[in-house]
């Protein structure tokens, strides 16, 4: 059924489904999912929460025809904030999940926790129906709750079916995780239980790895975006079938049988992203190894230039959050009229007391979680001693130029989807 927010039926060429989250909403969404991997008409999944989801639809134009050989078309606004959609044909889904399988260790059982109109969603539920099973949804549409995600992977190893006995198998944001392992021994079991948790949305820090594996929980850090119908590289290894080359200015190149086909009736975006030899120039710098691992260093724009040294954010993040105090951190440029650039950073700081942290899941909606305020709130100086601290720790590792000259704290990181980070929003407030 193609509905509207209002219960409306919208007709056309693409068939648009609204999902908040709800387990309800995603049964819905997962068969138009199932009839567009058959053939039928491509999928325009959005999020009513959004304020931009009408915004979207209207852009994505659901009354004309769709592109030959898309089965779904993820909507995208980025940090720009100008909608595409990107083109994903049923042999592209396919073929991510595919070769998902066969690195983490064969079809299995998922747990589907994240929002389902985002591409790592829906491909758990492309997984789930190439596994030939049915998907269990963790309701997310009020939030994340560790303890709702510890009685749905009870749920989840105790249906019978198909591979009861595993492999079991989920996607979460790094957010998710870290709530996990700060939520006590019953949320760490049910993580631990997991043959694997994919890692998507944002970047998996060194920190948080380790106490994965301390805790016994193989968390797999995965690469890739909506182009490349989700994760393509796992734990730096390019999956079956991707080909990975640095371009111009180290500029990761990827290529695929799971590669989009370009971007809802935008030729122009479509011939600027994807080569005539297939391959896409993502946004995003990195290096590549002689063992055939991909580091991936950076988007583009997030390259700082201070005082004629390039810096790349992602390491000063990951520098950031190695503090035992710091859950997670967002680093940016302001204007400088000395430097050209000056490095600025927000962190958020782990909560006093392990486990007492309840907040939803950021941006579980595709929007800033603010707390109710509509924006986020104003950044707050840190103790002279902790800020000290963490001047050290990324002097150490990258060098003075890559030293913050600014440091704030938030309650939380603003965010514009599931664990990314809203860098103009972060700006602003450190711009105030």
């Amino acid at each position: 059924m193609i509905t509207n927010r209002d219960g409306g039926a919208y007709a056309g060429a693409v068939q648009v489904v609204f999902t908040d989250g709800s387990p309800a909403s995603v049964a819905e969404l997962d068969e138009a999912l199932q009839r567009a991997l058959d053939g039928g008409e491509p999928l325009l999944p959005l999020d009513p929460r959004s304020p931009r989801a009408e915004s979207l639809r209207e852009a994505m134009a659901p009354d004309e025809p769709g592109e030959p050989d898309t089965a779904v078309i993820i909507p995208t606004s980025g940090s720009t904030g100008e909608a595409k959609g990107v083109l994903l044909s049923a042999s592209a889904l396919l073929a991510s999940a595919r070769a998902t399988h066969a690195r983490l260790g064969g079809p299995g059982r998922w747990l589907l926790a994240t929002p389902a109109n985002y591409v790592g969603g829906l491909q758990v539920l492309t997984r789930a129906w190439l596994a030939g099973v049915e998907p269990v949804t963790l309701d997310i549409a009020d939030g994340f709750d560790p303890d709702a995600f510890t009685a749905a992977t009870r749920q989840l190893r105790d249906a019978p079916g198909p591979h009861a006995d595993g492999p079991y198998y989920t996607a979460l944001v790094p957010t998710q995780l870290a709530r996990l392992l700060a939520a006590g021994p019953e949320a760490v079991e049910a993580a631990a239980a997991y043959d694997a948790i994919v890692l998507g949305g944002a970047r998996l820090d060194d920190e948080l790895a380790r106490r994965a594996e301390d805790a016994g929980v193989r968390a797999v850090s995965s690469y890739g975006m909506s182009e490349t119908a989700g994760g393509c590289v796992y734990d730096g290894y390019p999956l079956e079938g991707v080909s990975v080359r640095l371009g111009e200015g180290d500029r990761i190149e990827l290529a695929g049988p799971m590669l989009s086909h370009g971007y809802r009736l935008r030729p122009d975006l479509t011939s600027g992203a994807f080569t005539a030899d297939g391959w896409l120039r993502t946004s995003d710098v990195g290096s590549l190894y002689d063992d055939g691992t991909l580091a991936v260093l950076g988007r583009l724009d997030d390259m700082l230039n201070t005082g004629g040294v390039k810096v790349p954010a992602a390491g000063v993040e990951a520098a950031l959050t190695a503090h035992p105090q710091v859950r997670a951190a967002c680093v940016v440029a302001l204007p400088d009229p000395e430097w050209g650039e000056r490095i600025a950073a927000v962190i958020v700081p782990e909560p006093a007391e392990s486990g007492t942290d309840d907040t939803d899941t950021p941006g579980a909606s595709g929007e800033p979680d603010t707390g109710g305020t509509g924006g986020p709130e104003t950044a707050e100086q840190l103790s002279e001693a902790l800020e000290e601290e963490l001047r050290a720790l990324v002097r150490d590792r990258l060098g003075r130029a890559a030293v913050p000259k600014l440091l704030r704290h938030l309650p939380e990181l603003p965010l514009i989807g599931p664990g990314k980070v809203d860098r103009a929003a972060v700006r602003a407030v450190l711009d105030d």
